[in-house]
């Protein structure tokens, strides 16, 4: 038997808009480069040319229900204690509104296999995340069934 998934279709929806709205970012020394889902991340590709892929993943919100602040950095801190024992690279990035109404810290792996990933990223209770292979756009990655009557996006897988 499938499992239902917690959120209804209505508020997938609402997240999926929301998640594709967002802006995207990571950080590179002191420089922040933008990454927008449907393109490709050439400073990705050039500054790490060995990574077969990369992921952009948050702890924070799990479901994309707020949590508390102190919840949210225990959560992240986690997470990072998690990638880097995983002796892969990661570096700090983020998601946010276009409006800056909500931020989130996020996380850019490099070289991780989706499978791990995805499996990452239901650990931590986590909707969407992004993930791609190299020389390739950037894609969203939403665990849960593509709702009833919605169009297909070629630049969004849905996981279940």
């Amino acid at each position: 038997m499938k499992r239902q998934h917690p959120i209804d279709d209505t508020r997938l929806v609402e997240l999926l808009h929301a998640y594709l709205d967002a802006r995207y970012r990571w950080q590179h020394r002191d420089d922040w480069h933008d990454l927008i889902i449907g393109l490709p991340a050439p400073g990705l590709d050039l500054r790490y040319p060995e990574a077969p892929g990369f992921g952009l993943l948050s702890a924070w919100n799990p479901l994309s229900i707020q949590r508390p602040a102190s919840e949210n950095r225990r959560l992240d801190r986690a997470l990072e204690a998690e990638l880097r024992a995983s002796g892969l690279s990661h570096m700090p990035a983020f998601a946010s509104a276009a409006d800056r109404s909500w931020r989130e810290p996020s996380w850019i792996v490099l070289g991780m296999a989706v499978e791990d990933f995805d499996a990452l990223s239901r650990r931590y209770g986590q909707l969407g995340t992004l993930w791609w292979p190299r020389e390739t756009a950037v894609r969203l990655r939403m665990d849960a069934a593509r709702p009833r009557g919605l169009a297909g996006d070629p630049h969004v897988d849905w996981l279940r």
